[in-house]
């Protein structure tokens, strides 16, 4: 009787807490990752991607997640045509033959009820890499409109482009990134 007991009461725990898994869409008309980058050490370069497509898998109640985000590298955007064409280039991300930039988050971490940082790996030129994501903001709200709930973050990350090979005019340009993400994901049906 008693391992009836807890066996129940394992099935039940096990239940319980997948009930709160859920699988969010990235919407990609409000998440855009973008990028500062050094001009020769005399101005920052801002940039972003218009382009972002992937899925969120979380547990608030397990404080658990991974995340698969997909980028489309040809959407680089600086506002400026001629610079959005030498970009797309061999000389740095390289478009036709790395047509995407990915990141897998591995590891959700909380602070209470509050998510704080993604571990995960990011893929760029072919080459991936440990790359954390710093939480700045996250909430989560139930759209009117959608019926649905909504879950937007605010992001950041720092990293070295020629980590991933995006060696273009180094040492003049430093190779440091800043990493910004606005992103948005809507609750699966």
């Amino acid at each position: 009787m008693q391992f009836k007991l807890l066996t129940a009461a394992a099935l039940l725990a096990v239940s319980a807490s997948g009930a709160f898994a859920a699988t969010y869409n990235i919407d990609p008309s409000h998440t855009y990752p973008s990028f500062e980058a050094d001009h020769k050490g005399l101005s920052v370069w801002r940039g972003k991607f218009d382009k972002t497509t992937g899925t969120i898998q979380m547990d608030r109640a397990t404080k658990t997640g991974t995340m698969d985000i997909i980028i489309d590298a040809a959407s680089i955007n600086f506002g400026l045509d001629k610079m959005n064409s030498h970009a797309k280039s061999p000389d740095m991300f390289n478009v036709e033959k790395f047509p995407t930039v990915t990141y897998k988050g591995k590891n959700f971490k909380f602070d209470g009820e509050q998510l704080v940082a993604v571990e995960g790996e990011l893929t760029m030129l072919g080459v991936t890499k440990p790359v954390t994501l710093k939480v700045n903001r996250f909430k989560c709200v139930q759209d009117q409109r959608l019926k649905r709930e909504i879950c937007g973050a605010d992001a950041t990350a720092e990293f070295k482009r020629t980590d991933f090979g995006l060696n273009y005019a180094t040492p003049a340009f430093a190779p440091e990134v800043k990493l910004a993400i606005q992103v948005e994901a809507i609750k699966s049906e």
